[in-house]
């Protein structure tokens, strides 16, 4: 392909300093159907990958093959480790996985048992998903692990069955109970992300200049991270929770929802689907992958990580330091 133009294969191909550049990058690799790509493909894919970084590619490789190689690779393997990653934690199951715990949750939202069972469901998904999307620098011990999950799922289900009572005991409007899977599911994530990553704020993320270069580490950066990253699952659900309720609520008394009253979970399910299908990338772009920190943060609240930043850039730091906020 000594003809073609070459890119920088480790880079997305578009603007990520857009909102429409960051969206069709996050919509590249975060596509429904590479969920279902074997892994044999995935294993070529990398390969490829690896060669063409390298300028070692076989001869006659086109360019369609290398950005098809490129989509699987960054969909499929953790960006830092270079690890397969679990398919259940990918951005390419986010819509299949969410629309089946989010329309089971705004389906059986009736009974405590229910409330409780759909909670711990989604928990469990949103658990395995930020741990295959961890920062593999700062790995969790089995501990953090289990007292991350369970207090997760403490704060998911204490708050659906909080809500849930008080609006059974003081709401007239019965729609408002279909709310509280939402509520629940952000309460949740303030606390089931933050824990899951907890390592990255107690031992600091590595930071580097804007060409790429580490010069120290900052305990703010993941903050950051972790609270964009936070507010972006949140964003994400939110179209099809808090929308879906109001859909349902207006179309379950028609006569032919009365006919296939069995058959209201599926369409619940397809309607989240088409959501998410949207959201996935849309949250993912709200903020850039890249994420910048001013120095003056890091000098006002992290005195030794900014000395030791000085050292490392012979007393002339860069304005801002960047790092990978993480998904």
């Amino acid at each position: 392909m000594s003809t073609e133009k070459r890119i920088d294969i480790t880079q997305p191909l578009w603007d990520q300093n857009t909102f429409v550049g960051r969206f069709r990058h996050f919509a590249f690799i975060s596509n429904p159907l590479l969920t279902f790509v074997p892994e044999k493909q995935l294993y070529e894919a990398r390969d490829l990958y690896m060669k063409y970084k390298a300028g070692e590619e076989p001869e006659g490789t086109t360019m369609a093959q290398v950005v098809r190689a490129k989509q699987l690779y960054e969909s499929a393997f953790h960006p830092d480790s270079g690890e397969l990653q679990n398919v259940f934690g990918r951005m390419s199951f986010q819509m299949p996985g969410g629309c089946l715990a989010t329309g089971a949750m705004l389906q059986w939202y009736r009974s405590a048992t229910a409330v409780v069972f759909w909670q711990w469901v989604n928990q469990s998904f949103n658990a395995l998903v930020n741990y295959t999307n961890r920062n593999a620098n700062a790995p969790l011990t089995t501990t953090q692990m289990g007292v991350a999950y369970v207090s997760a799922m403490t704060a998911a289900m204490s708050t659906a069955l909080t809500f849930k009572f008080v609006i059974q005991k003081r709401a007239t409007n019965p729609i408002l109970a279909r709310f509280v899977p939402f509520v629940a599911v952000a309460a949740a994530n303030w606390v089931n992300i933050p824990l899951m990553r907890q390592n990255e704020i107690l031992l600091g993320l590595d930071v580097t200049d804007e060409s790429g270069k580490v010069i120290g580490k900052s305990q703010v950066a993941p903050i950051k991270g972790i609270s964009q990253v936070v507010t972006s699952r949140i964003v994400m659900c939110a179209p099809g929770m808090l929308l879906l309720p109001v859909i349902m609520e207006r179309i379950e008394p028609k006569p032919w929802m009365q006919r296939i009253k069995r058959g209201h979970i599926l369409v619940q399910t397809a309607i989240v689907g088409m959501f998410l299908t949207f959201m996935v990338p849309t949250a993912c772009a709200l903020f850039p992958q890249r994420c910048k920190l001013s120095i003056d943060t890091i000098k006002r609240f992290e005195k030794e990580n900014y000395e030791e930043i000085l050292k490392n850039t012979s007393g002339k730091p860069p304005k801002y330091v960047y790092f990978n906020k993480g998904l």
